[in-house]
């Protein structure tokens, strides 16, 4: 007897969206840390997520500190305010910005849930190296592009969806083969820009942009769940001649 199993598409609401963007924001963030070696490898393990092996930290400090940035991420795609998470690392001994990891997010479909906002802001969480400790976490008003959308959801398979981000999480493993050796210790922060009227918690502190001089850019696939897109790149700090 045979079975056919077909791959059902299915309407994304806002919630399965978020869902499902936060949890790409979790692993791409752990595949960044150990990609980087910020992180040493021993404290990561090995899990089976989108049809791939992934590395998921297991530093109890750092993992509470993402799940509180991503419980504040869910809140801030749910209202529409977000516009990008960065993942910026930086040079522990020369202070400089070293790379930043940019995903910007577009609403495509508001469906039966109003999204409104305007204008834009960053809003950065810092976190230092090996130490997990939460080291602030904060707001800069900045002109940014304001969100899309209104196209009606057709819906998409989480087959489809699974498929796009797998391709991201490849090429963040692949990453080491195009970006420069980082030579010193790194820590590293998240930057969130959000529209200006969104609700801040008061532990978030006034951040800078952290953007690179001299750098190189390449931009990543994207991936869309019909309600959300998610567009990443990375740009980093090009190598000096007699660093190569």
């Amino acid at each position: 007897m045979s079975t056919t199993v077909t791959d059902t598409k299915t309407i994304i609401t806002l919630k399965g969206s978020v869902a499902i963007v936060s949890e790409f924001f979790f692993t791409a963030i752990n595949s960044i840390l150990y990609q980087r070696g910020i992180y040493t490898p021993e404290t990561f393990r090995r899990e089976s997520k989108y049809g791939l092996t992934v590395l998921t930290t297991t530093d109890e400090g750092l993992l509470k500190y993402l799940n509180n940035v991503m419980e504040q991420m869910g809140h801030w795609l749910l209202n529409g305010n977000v516009q990008r998470l960065v993942v910026v690392v930086t040079g522990v001994d020369s202070g400089e910005t070293l790379e930043r990891w940019q995903f910007n997010v577009r609403v495509e479909d508001r469906g039966d849930n109003p999204i409104e906002g305007s204008g834009g802001g960053d809003v950065g969480e810092k976190n230092k190296g090996n130490d997990a400790e939460n080291m602030g976490e904060g707001k800069e008003n900045k002109s940014a592009g304001g969100q899309g959308g209104g196209s009606k959801n057709a819906g998409k398979s989480l087959k489809e969806i699974h498929n796009e981000i797998q391709a991201i999480i490849r090429q963040i493993t692949a990453s080491v083969t195009f970006l420069p050796l980082l030579n010193e210790p790194c820590s590293f922060d998240l930057l969130v820009y959000t529209d200006k009227d969104a609700e801040v918690p008061q532990k978030w502190e006034d951040s800078d942009p952290r953007y690179i001089l001299n750098s190189q850019n390449v931009k990543l696939r994207s991936f869309t769940t019909s309600v959300h897109k998610v567009e990443s790149m990375v740009t980093y700090k090009e190598a000096d001649e007699w660093e190569l």
